[in-house]
Order: structure tokens, then sequence, then C-alpha cells
């Protein structure tokens, strides 16, 4: 597959079809919605060959690292897998507009994050582009006990960032551009963790910009990977916990996991630390994918993507 970034692919949520077939769901129900979601899916994977070519190298990788799906992936697999992304992003307006059955959703390993929020103790929250983060969100607001700081690539998602703003105006989404990070960026990040508050940064795409990124093992493959997140923890000084969200049974399970009390990043040894810090996500990641293979949307050739640069960060 062609390396490209994954910024140059445009907007894939296919915001406008997802926009109706929300007021499908909202009108008739969850299966009048699958009824229409099938031909609409359908489309779009047959319409966009670097999709289908992305989506079966995952899963072919994923089956051949952890056995997750217990038989070799074909094209049903793929359009399960794009079928997954699209009831995932109706659940991301419903989170948004308050209408998702939150009683739905589980949730493990919260506790001490939970403590570290009503303690006023704020950290960087490392992500990954699976199940719906939005719930996260969601809930953390309807309980106003964490208030998280979204750091997002709005020159990618403007559009579903725009649909998700109109259907709840009120809410305060907290989103920041970091298309271009700098050093005014990091000192407003600081001033946020040290009110308790938490940054929320994912930890599987490589910045629009130049960014520096080490390559590790993932599912059984030599993958880039960012370093922005650690090397945002270890400015701050803060703990790095790890945020997932996956499908489980007729809802999600909200992973909190804490990765580090603090990422040290040694004189000399800078490089090695980065890298066993992303080791140690990878690895976290695939565990979470192997409870739910069909998560992880990152629809394009990620093992094959350009390395932008090897330049540091501009933090």
């Amino acid at each position: 597959m062609k390396s490209r970034h994954w910024a140059e692919m445009g907007e894939t949520t296919f915001v406008a079809g997802i926009w109706i077939l929300y007021w499908v769901h909202r009108l008739l129900g969850r299966w009048p919605f699958r009824v229409c979601l099938y031909p609409v899916v359908l489309t779009h994977w047959l319409s966009r060959p670097l999709l289908r070519q992305a989506s079966l190298q995952y899963l072919d990788r994923l089956e051949a690292a952890t056995g997750a799906l217990g038989h070799k992936p074909h094209w049903r697999d793929s359009v399960r897998h794009v079928v997954a992304f699209a009831e995932t992003m109706l659940d991301k307006l419903l989170a948004v507009s308050g209408r998702y059955r939150f009683e739905r959703v589980r949730t493990e390993g919260r506790e001490e994050f939970y403590e570290a929020a009503k303690a006023g103790r704020g950290g960087v929250i490392v992500t990954a582009h699976m199940g719906c983060l939005e719930l996260c969100r969601s809930m953390a607001e309807r309980r106003g006990e964490v208030k998280l700081n979204i750091l997002v690539h709005t020159l990618h998602a403007e559009q579903f960032n725009r649909l998700l703003k109109r259907l709840n105006p009120e809410n305060d989404f907290r989103l920041m551009e970091v298309t271009d990070m700098g050093p005014a960026t990091a000192v407003a990040l600081n001033e946020r963790v040290e009110a308790g508050e938490f940054v929320v940064i994912a930890g599987d795409r490589i910045p629009v910009n130049a960014s520096q990124t080490v390559r590790v093992d993932f599912l059984g493959h030599s993958a880039p990977f960012p370093v922005g997140p650690y090397v945002l923890a270890s400015l701050l000084k803060c703990p790095l916990y790890l945020l997932g969200c996956i499908h489980e049974g007729d809802g999600y399970t909200i992973h909190f996991e804490r990765l580090f009390e603090r990422v040290v990043l040694p004189r000399g040894k800078r490089e090695a630390a980065l890298t066993d810090c992303a080791r140690h996500y990878a690895g976290q990641v695939t565990a979470l994918l192997k409870r739910a293979p069909y998560d992880w949307f990152n629809f394009f050739p990620f093992w094959d993507q350009v390395n932008v640069s090897a330049k540091p960060p501009t933090l």
C-alpha cells in the first residue's frame, strides 16, 4: 500500500450519512438504523480500496499476533470492521446529545484515576482510535469530577467536531487544536494540569506537522508511533494514564490504567526511554484489541505511513 500521511486522506467519517442515520435512529430506533446502515457501509467499503486494504491488513496482523478472530480474516470481517466504526459514530452522537443509555457502560480501573481527580492532581491521558471515547467525555462531564482537555487535529475532523457541537451547543468540549503545538501551548497545558485537569492526546497517529516518532513492534510488525504523549507527560511532570474504550456485551467497557507515575527521559538515553514508553503503550492497546478486535479505527496503512520527521517535538 502506498505510504501516505493519514491526514492526507480526508475526513472519512462520512458525516452527512451518519447525520441522516442518526435521525433514522432517533425516529425509528436501532434496528431500522441498522437496516439503513448496511447499504451505506457497503457503498463506502466498495468505493474506498485503501480502506479495504488497510482494514484487512490490520485484521490479518491482529489474528496472526493474538488469534482474536479465531479464523483467517476475509472480506466479511472487513465489512464488519467498518460497520462497527459506523455504529460507534452513532454512539458518539448519542453520547454527546445525552441519548445514549449510559447504564450499558461499565468501567474498569477507574478508582485510582478518580481519586487523583478528586484530590486535584491532574495528568496526561493517552488514548487510541478505538471504541467510543465520547462516552468517556460525556460521563466525565455529567459527573463533574473530571475536567478533560482534548487535543485534536481539527483540520482533519472539523466537520465531525462541528456536528458534535451542533448536537449540544451548551457543552464546552474543551477541544484544543494541536496541528502546530509550540511553547505557548505547552504553557497553557501546564496551567491546566496544575489546576487538576487532564490533557487527552492520541498515541496512535503521527501529528500533521513534523514530529519525532519511534518504531516498536505492534501486532508482530514494526510500526511508527508518535512520542508526543510521553514528552508532554515528562515536561509536565505528571502521571500518564491510558484510557481505552471497547465494545463488550451490549455496550462498552471504559478502561483506565496508569502507565507511568512519571515519565523520565534521561539525557543520552532519551530515545531508548521514549521507545520503551511507546512499546508499553502498544502492548496495552494490543491487549484491549484482543478483547474487541473490530474496535480499532485507523483505516489507513498504519505500518506503512510516512515518518514525516526525525526532529524533536517543538514543545
